[in-house]
This record gives C-alpha cells, sequence and structure tokens, in this order.
C-alpha cells in the first residue's frame, strides 16, 4: 500500500459519474493537492453538494473511482474518515444538545478526539457552553460545528456552503482559522461556496463544476493573472483568433469575449479595450456567455 504521508493529492477523482432522473455527475475528474486550499465553485444544482457525498462515500456511484490520502473507501473508510473534518450549511446537532454534550459523542466516534482542542476553540469562537443548540444563532452553530471538525486531527477540511448566510464579520473570522489550518502542510482544504469573493481570498486552486461537469481545475493566481476581458467592435471580433476565446457576450455596444492570454494580448497592437477580471465575473461570464 502507498504511504499516505508520500502522497502528492489528498483527494483524486477518476471519471466519476452518478446518475439521477434529473441531473448526473458527467465524468467528474479533479484532483486536490496536499497542502492547499481548493475552492469549489458553481451555481445551484451544479453538483457541488453531490460531489462532497461522493467524496464522502455517502452514495453509490456508477462509474469512477475516488482516493482519499492515496486511499480507496473500499478497504480504508474508518481511516480515512477519521482523518476528515466535515462542515456542511446546515448544523447537524440535536436542539436540545449542549457543547458537553457534543464533545462526550465526538469523544466516542473519533478516537482522536482532542477535548482540549475542542474548548481551545469554545472559547476562541466566543461560544455559550450552557446554552441548548435552539438557543444559538447560525453564526454560532457554524463556529461550533467547524470546532467539531477541527478537534480530532482531521488532515482534510471539507466545507460544503459553510460560510453561506452567515455575516462578512463572522466569515471573515472563520476564513482566518482556515488559513491557520492550513499552515501545516499535510492539512488541505476543500471548500464548496457560492461566496467566490470570499474564496478569492484564500484558495490557491479554483475548480468550477456547470451542469454536472468539471470546467476548469486551475491555480486563482492563473486565472487572475491570464484570464481578462476584450472588448470589441463586430469586425474586430470577425478577425479575433477562436482558440483564446473562453467565452463570447455580445450587446448592443459590440462583443466582450472573456480570453486565457491576456498577457500575451498586452504585448500586442490592438485597437480593443483589455481589461483586468476577477474570478466572479469569469465565472458569470462563463455561465451567461457562450460556455465553451
Amino acid at each position: 500500500m502507498e504511504n499516505p504521508s508520500e502522497v502528492n493529492y489528498t483527494i483524486e477523482l477518476n471519471n466519476v459519474v452518478k446518475k439521477y432522473k434529473d441531473f448526473s455527475l458527467d465524468h467528474v475528474s479533479f484532483k486536490v493537492p496536499k497542502g492547499n486550499i481548493v475552492g469549489f465553485i458553481g451555481e445551484n444544482g451544479a453538483g457541488k453538494t453531490t460531489t462532497i457525498k461522493a467524496l464522502m462515500n455517502l452514495i453509490f456511484l456508477d462509474e469512477g473511482q475516488i482516493r482519499v490520502f492515496g486511499l480507496s473507501y473500499k478497504e480504508n473508510e474508518k481511516e480515512i474518515k477519521e482523518q476528515i473534518g466535515i462542515v456542511y450549511d446546515e448544523s447537524c446537532f440535536h436542539e436540545t444538545l449542549q457543547v458537553s454534550d457534543i464533545n462526550k459523542i465526538m469523544s466516542n466516534i473519533y478516537k482522536n478526539w482532542d477535548q482540549k482542542v475542542f474548548y481551545s476553540y469554545i472559547e476562541k469562537f466566543n461560544l455559550p457552553d450552557k446554552k441548548v443548540m435552539k438557543e444559538f444563532s447560525r453564526g454560532m452553530k457554524m463556529k461550533l460545528s467547524i470546532a467539531v471538525a477541527l478537534s480530532h486531527h482531521a488532515r482534510l477540511l471539507i466545507l460544503d456552503e459553510a460560510t453561506s448566510g452567515l455575516d462578512p464579520i463572522v466569515r471573515d473570522e472563520i476564513l482566518d482559522i482556515f488559513m491557520e489550518f492550513i499552515q501545516d502542510e499535510d492539512h488541505t482544504i476543500l471548500v464548496s461556496s457560492h461566496i467566490i469573493s470570499d474564496l478569492e481570498k484564500i484558495a490557491d486552486y479554483i475548480i468550477f463544476i456547470h451542469k454536472g461537469k468539471i470546467v476548469f481545475n486551475r491555480s486563482k493566481d492563473e486565472l487572475i493573472y491570464n484570464f481578462g476581458i476584450a472588448r470589441m467592435s463586430e469586425a474586430e471580433f470577425e478577425n479575433f483568433p477562436k482558440e483564446n476565446q473562453q467565452g463570447v457576450r455580445k450587446n448592443k455596444f459590440g462583443v466582450e469575449v472573456l480570453v486565457n492570454n491576456k498577457q500575451e494580448l498586452m504585448q500586442q497592437k490592438h485597437e480593443y479595450v483589455l481589461d483586468n477580471t476577477t474570478i466572479e465575473e469569469i465565472i458569470l461570464f462563463m455561465v451567461k456567455g457562450e460556455l465553451k
């Protein structure tokens, strides 16, 4: 068996297919390199949560393979899940539980549960330990879920829309915790979110899924450095190289082209306007423009 400490990729999906009546994951393949924060983005219904369920071995695959820490779920499910901390967009704890109850429950689930670490996060997040869950705000519940995810010495943190619905101050606080977690180069984070501005702050790589298919898996820096928007007339567009077009939008003022070679175009002489762009604009452009 491969030594997990020598594996370069924390997550590997190879041609994963899951078919439902009205939706399918369509040969999804990507790798998440160890020691990085990877943003997993796509509109609602694009397949983010289904992919995460597949990653957690919660659904049966029609085709494909998944490896986590270089291991297969078939022989190593308990070992894999022991090393994953997962946070969903809704709290999974019963409303009558207190912090002390959750500590007891988790100590029986995870062999590496660390009560000292757990209570340090409770204190850091300023969470009440005498209140029951139904008295917690959404932000408090999310902080508690993250405290639990980080208190059994997990190597992989998976977050499914964990920051949605939280105010910007709480989100920033949680993003800081993620940055602390990733300081250990053996730690990895996969964070699914539709709040792309959050991912622009912390992500090393961006995976974009659209209608069950992976559109791209690129480094954030490469996206910001190489992608741009060229604004031109219809006549200029007729002669614009198709190989560098990632999306096209036409309006009454002319044509907007999402390009993947901004730096190269900046060195050339041209009449059209070439602007920088953001990850959010790239995604919106690809979804609403003519997706390549």
